[in-house]
């Protein structure tokens, strides 16, 4: 009797050992498969992107210059057509041209965006240091003191 149950006890552990290697035979599947998924969006998103590289490039008749929002579906936007500048109502389904002018040279462009920096960087550091001041001016919320106290 104890090598009739010697022999199933190694019976059983054969069988359990199969059972383990079916499971992970069954999770190295599922891994592959979740590889090959995973593989599959990447390709396609390169190509997209591939794709899309590749229709930008051909509107070089057109470009949009600037673009405003003045209301929640309503925006103003400039687009450059073959040196002229047309600036655009869009909105509601509908597109109007407001305003019809010749399109600026390059260095033109690069001078008003240079100052339009500084002078962007000059209302930044001014609002920083109206900032600062308002900020030390203020009373101390958890000590219930202002700084001259």
């Amino acid at each position: 009797m104890n090598q009739t149950s010697a022999t199933q006890d190694a019976a059983e552990s054969i069988g359990s050992a199969q059972g383990d290697l079916m499971g992970l035979a069954v999770l190295g599947k599922t891994a592959l498969a979740l590889g090959l998924v995973i593989a599959v969006i990447f390709a396609c998103s390169y190509l997209l992107r591939r794709i899309n590289a590749a229709r930008g490039r051909g509107d070089r008749h057109l470009k949009v210059v600037t673009s405003t929002a003045i209301g929640q579906r309503e925006r103003v936007v400039i687009v450059e057509v073959e040196g002229t500048w047309l600036v655009l109502g869009v909105g509601g389904g509908q597109v109007t041209t407001l305003h019809e002018l010749p399109a600026p040279s390059e260095p033109e462009r690069a001078e008003s965006a240079s100052a339009e920096a500084r002078s962007f960087a000059a209302r930044f550091a001014t609002a920083l240091r109206a900032n600062a001041r308002g900020t030390l001016g203020r009373r101390d919320s958890r000590s219930g003191r202002g700084e001259d106290e």
